[in-house]
């Protein structure tokens, strides 16, 4: 498929999804909603990848949903009996279903800000690095919408109070305040430093074993309360936790054993500079580098 809205490049085995409609401060439109979907699943057909990372083109992450779409939703005609608005809404929760499911580690990269169905999309990430003056808002309410199919992404990502805090209040948090709020995971400065924190954390992941990251990712996609008093399915999920690990034994994990012995990287080991992370953005055309940790 070929991309008009995003910018999608496969390296270091990590998938490098850049928002690129900067016209539009990376808004979600159809397009580029479709365009995502497409390339969350390839992604998650390849077994080969790593890490998926999402970041914003032009020194912003998404404006959320386009506001100029809006209208030619309500004049859209109704097939076969279902309703435009719904049906286009329901497409954008497709999209997070499938992301938040990917099997590998996801990353969201934030700056300038990620507002209404953008900051939707950082809740569906593992981790999420920012910058200290990135904003993020659940701006629907002031439109007199409601954030819904980002809703309950944004409620496992923070919980319900501050889900609603945010929700009813259409409230601008700052990078700094949303990893007060557990939006965010590592802070940096400016977009210069935050190629140097997406490149250290994609280092640690590439660290990793990639299959024990995948088998640990199933692992914890189940609820469980941790209380066998209370929750009669423990039983079940701590014995699927040991098929994995045994699985794991055998696998990944022979390796990961011999190089701690030998004091040695694992075979899989590697490093990313704030270079590659810049380039592979489309921020920066210099050469990259990339060598065994």
């Amino acid at each position: 498929m070929t991309f008009d809205k995003l910018l999608v490049q496969e390296e270091h085995g990590i998938v490098w999804v850049t928002l690129h409609h900067p016209a539009t401060r990376n808004a979600l439109s159809p397009d580029m909603v479709a365009e995502l979907s497409q390339a969350i699943a390839q992604a998650a057909q390849d077994s080969s990848v790593r890490a998926l990372v999402l970041r914003g083109s032009a020194g912003f992450f998404s404006a959320g949903g386009n506001v100029g779409n809006f209208q030619s939703r309500l004049q859209a005609h109704a097939v076969e009996g279902e309703d435009p608005v719904v049906s286009r809404n329901r497409a954008f929760g497709h999209v997070l279903q499938a992301l938040t499911a990917l099997p590998m580690p996801v990353l969201a990269v934030v700056e300038g800000a990620a507002m209404g169905g953008g900051m939707g999309l950082a809740c569906c990430a593992d981790i999420v690095l920012a910058t200290e003056d990135a904003r993020f808002a659940l701006s629907e309410t002031g439109l007199g919408l409601i954030p819904a199919q980002i809703a309950p992404f944004v409620q496992a990502r923070v919980g319900r109070r501050v889900a609603l805090r945010l929700g009813l209040s259409g409230e601008r948090v700052s990078g700094t305040l949303a990893q007060q709020l557990g939006l965010v995971d590592a802070l940096a400065a400016d977009s210069t430093a935050l190629d140097a924190l997406q490149a250290q954390w994609l280092t640690r992941i590439l660290a990793c074993g990639p299959q024990a990251n995948r088998s640990l990712k199933a692992l914890l996609s189940r609820d469980v309360s941790g209380d066998a008093s209370l929750d009669p399915g423990l039983g079940a999920w701590l014995d699927d936790a040991a098929q994995r690990f045994a699985q794991c034994m055998r696998s990944e994990g022979a390796e990961g054993i011999a190089a701690f012995r030998e004091r040695r990287a694992p075979s899989w080991s590697a490093t990313l500079q704030a270079a590659d992370v810049a380039r592979l953005h489309g921020r920066d055309t210099a050469s990259s580098s990339s060598a065994p940790a």
